[in-house]
C-alpha cells in the first residue's frame, strides 16, 4: 500500500484544492467567515481524502474499506440538512427573505460540492498511479471541470430586465401597467413615490415565463437586490416590504422594490446574475401536449 502513497496525497491536494476553489463567501455572506469556511474546509478535505483512497482499496480487492467508504460518502446527507436548518434558522431574522426554495437549493449545491470533490480526487488518484506527472495534469483537468460546474444558468439567460414607472392610481400602487397592492396611508404613497423603484422582469421564452412565475424564484430577486443594495425598511412596515407580481395575460414579473440606492442600473446589475433555482425551472415546450 506504501506505493500508492504519492498518488493518495496528490489526490487529497487537488481535491482540497477543488472545494477551496468552490467556496466563496459573496455578498450574501454565507458561508460566515471563518467559522463557516472551517467547517466546509473540513469537510471537502474529507472528501478528498475518500475518494483518493479508494483507488488503493479497489486495486488491492480490500472491499471491506470500499464498502466502509461508500458507508462514510452517504454521509455527505447530512451537510444538506445541517445547511437547510442553519439557513432556515437565519431566514427568520431577515427583513426580505430568501424563501424555502432557495434555501433547498443552496443547501443542495453544498452537497454536491462535496461530491465533485471526490470525483475530483478519485479521478486524479487513479491516473496518479500509473504515473504522477499525468495524475497532476488530470488533477489540473478536474479542476477546469469543477470550476464550471460551480454555478448554474442566471436569470439573464431566460428574462430580460427593464425600468418600470412607479405610479399610484388613488391608493393602488402599479409598476407600469402591472398592480402590485393597495396603499392606504398618504405618507407611505409620499415615501414609495421618493424612494421605489419598478423593475418589469419580461420571460423571453415560454419555459422562461413557467420558470420566472414560480413565487421561490420571485423572491430570490427580490432578496439579491435587497441584500446587494440594501432596503429602506424596518420591521413592522409591511406597505414598505418589496413584492413581486405577476402580468397574467404574457407571465411579465412587476418588482416593487426601496433600495437604499435610486440607482436602477445598479439594480439591472443584480437581477441579471439572479441564479435560476432548480426548483423553479420548468420545461413546457417540451412537453409532448398531443399526449
Amino acid at each position: 500500500m506504501d506505493s500508492y502513497l504519492p498518488a493518495v496525497v496528490i489526490g487529497i491536494i487537488f481535491g482540497f484544492i477543488s472545494r477551496l476553489t468552490l467556496l466563496r463567501t459573496d455578498f450574501r455572506q454565507y458561508p460566515t467567515y471563518p467559522q463557516g469556511r472551517i467547517i466546509h474546509l473540513s469537510f471537502g478535505f474529507i472528501a478528498a481524502f475518500i475518494g483518493a483512497v479508494a483507488i488503493p482499496a479497489v486495486l488491492e480487492s480490500d472491499w471491506t474499506a470500499v464498502t466502509f467508504l461508500g458507508l462514510a460518502a452517504t454521509q455527505f446527507r447530512e451537510v444538506r440538512k445541517m445547511e437547510r436548518d442553519t439557513l432556515e434558522n437565519i431566514d427568520t431574522k431577515e427583513l426580505v427573505k430568501r424563501g424555502a426554495p432557495f434555501i433547498e437549493g443552496m443547501a443542495q449545491a453544498f452537497e454536491s460540492r462535496n461530491y465533485l470533490v471526490m470525483f475530483s480526487a478519485l479521478v486524479t488518484t487513479l491516473v496518479s498511479v500509473y504515473s504522477l506527472w499525468l495524475g497532476a495534469l488530470a488533477g489540473v483537468a478536474t479542476l477546469i471541470i469543477v470550476k464550471k460546474n460551480m454555478s448554474g444558468k442566471l436569470l439573464r439567460a431566460i428574462a430580460d430586465v427593464s425600468e418600470g414607472d412607479i405610479r399610484f392610481e388613488g391608493p393602488n400602487l402599479f409598476v407600469s401597467d402591472i398592480l402590485i397592492k393597495n396603499v392606504g396611508l398618504e405618507d407611505t404613497r409620499n415615501v414609495i413615490m421618493e424612494r421605489a423603484v419598478g423593475v418589469i422582469v419580461t420571460p423571453k421564452n415560454e419555459n422562461s415565463v413557467v420558470t420566472i412565475s414560480h413565487l421561490g424564484q420571485r423572491q430570490a430577486m427580490l432578496h439579491h437586490v435587497t441584500t446587494v443594495l440594501g432596503a429602506f425598511l424596518d420591521s413592522g412596515e409591511p406597505a414598505l416590504v418589496p413584492l413581486a407580481k405577476r402580468d397574467m395575460e404574457d407571465g411579465r414579473i412587476a418588482l416593487f422594490i426601496l433600495p437604499r440606492e435610486k440607482d436602477f442600473e445598479q439594480i439591472k446589475t443584480v437581477l441579471e446574475k439572479v441564479p435560476v433555482l432548480d426548483s423553479a425551472i420548468r420545461l413546457p415546450s417540451e412537453a409532448d401536449k398531443g399526449k
